[in-house]
């Protein structure tokens, strides 16, 4: 049975509450300890979902004085940053999270891996919500990949992050029709530390 755009959209929409993205930390020991603070989770994690960057782009002539910015959008699904909890500013690495969409086999995902690569290999900054705004959201050079599956992932999309030595976790989310159900716990998990 092949990945529904309701199981899609069921993920993002619980990943890209801080909670959720919490939860699935959880999952994938390494990337949980990246949180600054455990006692204050919620105030430790920023989450964007289909986040977009500020590219910035060296002047290309000796008189022109401020530097371009240029907003793409990243091919993931969800960035998740690290806060401070006291002091209110961006911290540490930044998890990008791809999750398995519809008819996507492994070189499209794994494309979507390498693309964002690429545009975050620049100088860039976070665009962040406005109730984020205030906080210093330039990007860092620790950025580290979390891939969410399904079930119904083809097992050799599977196989092909295992190779590319890629976390992933595989996460279940129950179709009644065209109904969702809640999330249940995760099947398994890869590459764990």
């Amino acid at each position: 049975m092949p990945v529904k755009q309701a199981q899609y959209e069921e993920l993002l929409a619980e990943y890209s509450d801080r909670r959720g993205a919490i939860e699935l930390l959880k999952l994938h020991r390494p990337y949980l300890e990246m949180i600054p603070s455990m006692r204050r989770p919620d105030e430790s994690v920023m989450t964007l979902p289909l986040p977009l960057i500020r590219i910035r782009k060296e002047p290309t002539t000796a008189d022109t004085i401020t530097a371009s910015r240029q907003a793409v959008q990243l091919p993931c699904d969800l960035a998740i940053l690290m806060c401070d909890p006291e002091w209110r500013i961006k911290t540490g690495g930044e998890i990008i999270v791809f999750i398995h969409r519809p008819n996507e086999d492994f070189s499209d995902l794994l494309s979507r891996w390498r693309r964002t690569q690429i545009l975050l290999d620049t100088g860039y900054e976070w665009v962040m919500a406005e109730q984020d705004a205030h906080l210093h959201s330039e990007g860092s050079d620790e950025n580290y990949p979390l891939f969410a599956l399904f079930p119904e992932t083809p097992d050799r999309i599977r196989r092909g992050l295992r190779g590319a030595n890629l976390p992933y976790i595989v996460q279940t989310v129950y179709t009644l029709e065209d109904d969702i159900l809640p999330l249940s716990t995760p099947q398994t998990s890869s590459l764990e530390e």
